[in-house]
């Protein structure tokens, strides 16, 4: 029996493309190849590519965020700044797992019925914490945001998922050759910027979570 063809399918066809063709090679007709469909039938769910990329981002959404549906309000043991911080580290893993995933989840629009659940859930959570509501809601775009951004960059300098291999624009001993004469306190920052991303999104975070304690927090 032929597979039903709907959108989450397509999603998750796409999706598992990404590494292989990344965003710029990912087209509905090459969606469809790999469904062995032709591609007028994707316009039946799809009438562009932005549509396409709405839905992968919401299905990526439900996969980051699996973890905290399950656990629901336990998840992270109701303390607010391991909530937001094991959310974004969750976030940034699934993102990686995808060539140009920050990209392609950046700037989409969210299915509502997959974002309304985690939203109440860290919503909850934070407001618990003692955050007002619009203050729990600017806390939580705040990170959210932070590591879209970083995933974005990082993707720059690693772009292929779960290899080591860099690009060679970010070359930390090239750079210090070419800069470190004219520009030793750049070589510096490109190091901290380019070197060990995954440390570097840990120290960005916890500075981040400590500015939403000190200003949002408490702010009514």
């Amino acid at each position: 029996m032929a597979t039903r063809l709907d959108r989450k399918l397509v999603a998750e066809t796409a999706l598992g493309l990404l590494n292989d063709v990344g965003l710029e090679g990912l087209t509905l007709r090459r969606i469809a190849k790999e469904l062995n469909v032709q591609a007028p039938a994707l316009y039946w769910h799809f009438k562009n590519k932005q549509e396409l990329l709405d839905e992968m981002a919401t299905e990526l959404y439900e996969r980051m965020t699996a973890p905290v549906v399950a656990a629901g309000t336990d998840f992270a043991g109701g303390d607010w700044k391991t909530l937001l911080t094991e959310a974004c580290r969750g976030m940034r893993r699934t993102l990686l797992a995808y060539r140009d995933g920050g990209k392609v989840f950046g700037g989409t629009r969210l299915d509502n019925s997959a974002s309304m659940r985690p939203m109440e859930i860290f919503m909850g959570a934070l407001t618990a914490a003692g955050f007002r509501p619009h203050r729990a809601a600017r806390a939580w775009f705040t990170v959210y945001t932070y590591t879209i951004g970083y995933v974005i960059e990082e993707q720059s300098v690693f772009p292929v998922p779960g290899e080591p291999w860099r690009d060679p624009t970010y070359d930390l001993d090239d750079r210090k050759r070419r800069l470190g004469a004219d520009f030793p306190l750049t070589v510096v920052a490109g190091e901290e910027f380019f070197g060990d991303t995954a440390r570097g999104f840990d120290d960005g975070l916890r500075a981040v979570i400590a500015g939403i304690e000190a200003t949002l927090l408490h702010d009514g």
